[in-house]
């Protein structure tokens, strides 16, 4: 991967925009200390480099009725590249998976699932997970309650630290996005 450099006005505009994707321009710019057409064209780079991935409204899921949401621990019987690539875009393909991620450890794969109810997901395992190529063994864990929700990562405006000053990304630049 190459090299991104941000810098203050980068990182401020990632914060701001982590925490109301939906800010006007104007309102992005004014915070970050910048005129529009700027921060545009910072939003833009920043975009284009692979930093903002895109934009979505976080949905509370028991408004559309999915009442549970479970965490399942998917060992496979094969960690063959190609085996591993197969089950992620397996997973890609069913909509109530809705994050997946391969675990360094006993288990390769933890997926959070939500279902309408404690029924729908039984049924998802039995007749998806569980019979999959390659899968051996799933645990479940039942989320009784989340609390804290926070996408994204932390961002350090001011940051002094220099690790923190250069993110790592399948980018297109390999050079300062500001400017």
């Amino acid at each position: 991967m190459q090299r991104v450099k941000l810098d203050r006005t980068d990182r401020h505009i990632l914060h701001d925009l982590q925490e109301n994707g939906r800010m006007t321009n104007v309102e992005l710019a004014n915070r970050a200390g910048i005129s529009a057409p700027p921060c545009l064209r910072r939003v833009r780079a920043l975009e284009e480099s692979g930093c903002i991935h895109g934009y979505h409204a976080a949905v509370d899921p028991k408004v559309l009725g999915y009442n549970v949401t479970a965490f399942a621990h998917v060992g496979l019987d094969s960690q063959a590249e190609a085996d591993l690539r197969a089950f992620e875009n397996l997973v890609a393909s069913w909509d109530n998976v809705r994050e997946c991620h391969m675990l360094a450890g006993e288990t390769d794969f933890i997926l959070k699932i939500v279902a309408q109810d404690w029924d729908d997901y039984q049924r998802f395992l039995t007749t998806q997970l569980t019979v999959a190529p390659h899968v051996t063994h799933v645990k479940s864990a039942l989320a009784i309650r989340t609390g804290k929700y926070r996408p994204g990562v932390p961002i350090e405006i001011d940051s002094d630290r220099k690790p923190r000053s250069d993110l790592y990304l399948g980018a297109k630049l390999d050079q300062s996005v500001g400017g």
